[in-house]
């Protein structure tokens, strides 16, 4: 039988009023932090909000001729593939003002749970396409590239990189850094966006049920069937490019030009770059067939210090989801640069986007699978 509802079957009065105003509900009666989390649907709109008006700021700014407009046209090593490089401060700058002071306005309503109606669609419209273009659209792969190689650039600090570059400022360049800004902006504004949508649905803001219980869709009979699927296509995504990676290695110019293989073979590392990462892309394929196999809920035998323990939801949740987010924009990146003489330079590359879909889809069914009844509002 399911549980009351958060937002207030149980008990009267002014408390319950204000859980209900407020829509996050009667808070938890654990210690100060569960409090202060079961606030997130309110404290994350704020700072969606606060984020639009801090980067609103810097597009004035730039737009009024100041330094550091992360879009402009620079050197090809300092570069970014992002959408909207190279572009003019004069003309970016001022949308990405308005499209700042909307976030200010459109964050704080949500954050108030205000709108009804047509205002809520708008609302809801506004957020969750700030989310898709800021962490989407507007990022390149850099992220990708950060994720990959974050082990060895903690190395290279202290080591100093290899090569011409002078630093790991060679690599984490004012371009980039600009993109993680932009990604992070766009997480905060799903965050806040969904917390609204569920606020205002009158369902649960911990886990997304409604007054009924879950939805069929999210039932763990369905999450079994069509997270399988999910699983399959995440994995099959990744193959036409570890396929490339594999034939360069071995003096094969699939899908590039003969010219572009001698460059790559004379450039030290590089092939056997191209072969490393396509051999992580295939070790991700078959790690990602956890999220519907015993293994992915009990540690194997060859995890030895952990066999037979029950593997915590979230060892696989956490990086699962990262990874997905990061591959969209990769992909969505490599179809703005497919040329037809080398195809598989970053033809491969666009199926990325595929693979975080599906990557994200196979993370939220093994999610809901696993979930069980809901710490704060009791519903299965």
């Amino acid at each position: 039988m399911n549980a009351p509802g958060i937002q207030g079957t149980q008990g009267t009065g002014e408390a319950t009023e204000a859980a209900r105003d407020d829509g996050y509900g009667p808070p938890p009666a654990a210690g100060t932090n569960d409090r202060r989390w079961s606030r997130w649907p309110v404290w994350s709109g704020y700072l969606a909000a606060l984020w639009s008006l801090l980067y609103g700021a810097a597009g004035l700014y730039w737009a009024a001729g100041g330094a550091g407009y992360p879009f402009a046209e620079v050197v090809e090593d300092r570069s970014s593939a992002s959408l909207l490089e190279p572009s003019r401060a004069g003309v970016v700058g001022p949308v990405i003002a308005a499209v700042g002071a909307a976030g200010v306005v459109a964050g704080v309503l949500m954050a108030r749970g205000a709108g009804r109606g047509r205002s809520r669609a708008w609302l809801l419209a506004y957020g969750w396409a700030s989310a898709g273009v800021l962490a989407f659209a507007v990022p390149d792969y850099s992220l990708l590239g950060l994720l990959v190689f974050a082990p060895l650039l903690v190395v290279f600090a202290f080591t100093g990189v290899p090569g011409p570059q002078d630093g790991v400022g060679d690599i984490l360049y004012w371009h980039r850094g600009n993109l993680l800004i932009v990604f992070a902006g766009g997480l905060l504004w799903a965050a806040a966006t969904l917390a609204y949508q569920w606020r205002t649905a009158d369902r649960c803001t911990a886990c997304g049920r409604g007054r009924h219980g879950a939805a069929r869709w999210t039932t763990p009979e369905a999450a079994r069937r069509w997270g399988r699927w999910a699983v399959y296509t995440a994995a099959l995504s990744s193959v036409p490019y570890d396929v490339t990676r594999l034939a360069w290695y071995f003096g094969c110019p699939l899908g590039i030009t003969p010219e572009f293989l001698k460059d790559m073979r004379d450039t030290p590392g590089m092939l056997e770059i191209g072969l490393g990462l396509g051999l992580l892309s295939t070790a991700g394929g078959l790690l990602t067939h956890g999220l519907i196999s015993r293994w992915g809920e009990v540690w194997p035998r060859w995890v030895w210090w952990k066999a037979g323990k029950r593997v915590h939801p979230l060892t696989a949740v956490i990086p699962a989801t990262t990874v997905a987010l990061v591959l969209v924009p990769g992909g969505l990146m490599n179809a703005r640069h497919l040329t037809a003489d080398m195809w598989a330079a970053n033809g491969p590359g666009i199926l990325w986007t595929v693979w975080g879909l599906a990557l994200g889809a196979a993370a939220l069914a093994y999610h809901l699978r696993r979930r069980g009844a809901c710490g704060r509002c009791g519903r299965e």
